[in-house]
C-alpha cells in the first residue's frame, strides 16, 4: 500500500515467487495451500491453486473473522 508508482516493477519481480500449477506440481499430493486474503489473483496465485481441493483460503478467513470477534468482545468487556 502506498506504493502504486511501483506496481508494474514489483509485479514483475515477483512473478518468479507466483503459486501455480507448475510450483505446487512438486510438492506432496496432499499440501494444503494458506493465504490470509485478500489474494491477488493472477499475480500471488493462480485461480487454478486457490479454487483447488487442496485450498483451505476461506476457512483460514472464517477462523481469522471468530478470532477478530473474540478480540472485540475482549476489548469492550
Amino acid at each position: 500500500m502506498g506504493e502504486e508508482k511501483q506496481k508494474e516493477i514489483k509485479e514483475k519481480a515477483f512473478k518468479p515467487f507466483q503459486v501455480n500449477s507448475e510450483l505446487v506440481s512438486e510438492a506432496k499430493k496432499d499440501y494444503i495451500f494458506m493465504h490470509c486474503l485478500p489474494a491477488h489473483r493472477g499475480l500471488e496465485v493462480t485461480d487454478d491453486v486457490a479454487d483447488s481441493i487442496n485450498s483451505v483460503i476461506f476457512q483460514e478467513a472464517e477462523n481469522r473473522l471468530h478470532s477478530a470477534k473474540a478480540a472485540f468482545i475482549t476489548l469492550i468487556s
